[in-house]
């Protein structure tokens, strides 16, 4: 009698496991675009045609400015446009 065990295995014709994406990458995809955007300040229209694909959708865009703001990150201007707020990774001594 076979024993019953829990093992699985992986063959070469088997698609490989997609990782899954959460919902809150949005945020930290643009944040990471920001840093390298040379403007200091950005709307809605260049995160879509600029930004990454995956936060390019306008609720998605707009939703993950909105949570930039919140952490002060990004400061509302006006409807739709931000400015950049660029802070060293590293808190520096004065003297």
């Amino acid at each position: 009698m076979p024993k019953k065990n829990r093992e699985t295995f992986s063959f070469a014709d088997e698609p490989a496991p997609k990782p899954e994406q959460h919902k809150n990458d949005g945020p930290q995809v643009l944040l990471d675009f920001l840093q390298r955007w040379r403007g200091s300040t950005i709307t809605w229209k260049e995160i879509r045609n600029f930004a990454p694909r995956s936060v390019r959708d306008r609720e998605i865009a707009i939703r993950a400015a909105q949570v930039l703001a919140a952490h002060g990150h990004l400061r509302p201007l006006a409807a739709h446009k931000w400015q950049i707020i660029r802070q060293p990774l590293f808190p520096t001594r004065s003297r």
